[in-house]
């Protein structure tokens, strides 16, 4: 049986033609051929550029325990929520186009079942055996051919309390768990079907209490509270914020990705710093 073709292999293909006949390979090149088995989330390339000699990149694919079919797992992660998004598999081809597009490329092994939802990398990590990649990054989209916002939303716990599959139940940490009851409550308060808790009843009310744990958290501090007192107060802070989100029609998310943005430094800005910081000491 012939080796399935994909954009990944398409690119390759171009990439060592390309001194040739100077080769475009456009997203829509990869998007004609995507009825074969490929790369999930395609590149969105609008031009090839030979395969990079780069030694160190080399040495780090020599070093991923790549399998018997030359793949390894890749999970995607995102970079603001730690949602799992989905998992897949890598080769060395793909992996070496995530790392200079910084698209997640995966490939398929299956009859594609794709998207051409696009996931943006923040970041690669390999685990401690090397055997293993994660893609930390942002999506555009859902990134499920489901239309789901990750490929896990069926509980193993529910199916066995409730012996049905219902496959809506996405896999959240406990910041995104409580959001997703909060819309619940405001969900089922604008249908009539819950009684009006105090938090969704006055919003005058609401904002004093936030107000309040703002003060008790910054007196954990005056006063030198213990820590599982000032952990106390940051979780009722952050509850109760996450209640006005939620009447404002703000995700979660939204904050987080202005976190990232504005506190949390990116590669390049801590290469500028540590080369501004050089340049100061000469």
């Amino acid at each position: 049986m012939a080796a399935p073709v994909s954009c990944v292999h398409m690119l390759q293909s171009a990439t060592r033609i390309f001194h040739q006949g100077n080769v475009l390979l456009s997203a829509h090149d990869c998007s004609k051929h995507s009825h074969n088995k490929g790369v999930r989330h395609r590149v969105l390339a609008s031009a090839i550029t030979p395969r990079s000699t780069d030694r160190k990149l080399e040495s780090l694919l020599d070093s991923v325990k790549w399998d018997n079919k030359g793949l390894a797992v890749a999970i995607a992660q995102n970079v603001d929520t730690g949602a799992i998004l989905m998992q897949g598999f890598t080769n060395r081809d793909a992996l070496t186009t995530t790392i200079s597009s910084r698209k997640a490329t995966f490939y398929n092994t299956k009859e594609d079942t794709s998207n051409n939802n696009v996931i943006n990398v923040h970041d690669i990590f390999l685990d401690c055996d090397r055997d293993s990649i994660i893609y930390l990054g942002k999506p555009e989209g859902p990134s499920c051919h489901t239309g789901s916002e990750t490929c896990y939303n069926t509980s193993v716990f529910d199916l066995l309390k409730e012996e049905e599959d219902k496959g809506d139940k996405l896999a959240l940490t406990s910041l995104f768990a409580s959001e997703s009851r909060i819309s619940e409550r405001i969900a089922r308060r604008l249908e009539g079907k819950s009684p009006y808790p105090w938090t969704l009843r006055n919003n005058l009310l609401l904002c004093s209490k936030i107000k309040e744990d703002a003060d008790e958290l910054c007196k954990s501090l005056k006063y030198n509270y213990d820590r599982l007192r000032s952990a106390s107060m940051m979780a009722d802070l952050l509850y109760h914020g996450m209640v006005l989100l939620a009447l404002k029609d703000v995700k979660v998310e939204e904050a987080l990705q202005i976190f990232r943005r504005r506190y949390v430094p990116s590669h390049i800005e801590e290469k500028r710093s540590c080369v501004s910081q050089k340049s100061g000491e000469h």
